[in-house]
């Protein structure tokens, strides 16, 4: 187990077949309490093992490629769907994974995952009650639904980064420090951000601000 936890995944997975004795201790859950992930492609790699034993996970994606995540959907050219939806749900369904497998989940860390949705962390948050630290980077599918259901179900919850996410407010960040002020806050840009709207709802809203300009 000491020499395998110097290797990466793909590392371990390759020494695991050498023998049946490797096999095992490629096997054993005491070795995952770690997960590094660097894009939704590795989540699909049968190169680690999921369980109880998980205490830290990272999914950080800072490819060139995350910017068409980011775009809203209905701003998205043909060939940028396609790319979206080759890969949509992958994180969600691997969180959802997670949910089932890993109640004793101490540290969550999600960059660039532009798909992963507020329903979803608010499952994570009720099957794992243990979350100590939360951090959310450039996730645009990210709300105040998910500032809510830190409120209720993070009782753990002692770090909360929802940096550079667009679709956070101000008012639901000042709920978290009301509800939760033992919660280290952090929102760099978060809630100084243009947030989505449909087009419909842009127009209305520079109507609106056409009618405050003549008043």
């Amino acid at each position: 187990l000491h020499l395998f936890s110097f290797l990466d995944k793909n590392s371990r997975r390759s020494l695991a077949k050498t023998c049946h004795k490797l096999l095992e201790v490629f096997r054993d859950p005491l070795l995952w309490s770690l997960l590094n992930f660097h894009s939704p492609a590795e989540l699909k790699k049968d190169n680690f093992l999921l369980g109880p034993a998980l205490k830290y996970l990272s999914i950080c994606w800072y490819s060139e490629r995350v910017k068409v995540c980011n775009i809203e959907d209905w701003m998205k050219s043909s060939f940028q769907k396609d790319f979206c939806n080759s890969h949509e749900n992958t994180v969600n369904d691997f969180l959802l994974e997670v949910c089932n497998r890993c109640p004793n989940l101490l540290s969550l860390t999600l960059a660039g995952c532009g798909h992963v949705t507020d329903e979803c962390i608010l499952l994570l948050l009720k099957n794992c009650p243990n979350l100590r630290t939360l951090q959310l980077e450039n996730c645009v599918r990210i709300t105040d639904q998910t500032l809510e259901a830190v409120t209720l179900y993070g009782r753990s919850l002692q770090r909360l980064h929802v940096d550079f996410c667009r679709n956070i407010t101000q008012t639901g960040l000042e709920r978290v420090r009301e509800k939760r002020p033992s919660v280290t806050l952090r929102a760099e840009r978060s809630a100084n951000m243009i947030p989505d709207s449909k087009p419909g709802e842009k127009l209305m809203l520079e109507k609106a601000s056409r009618k405050l300009v003549q008043l």
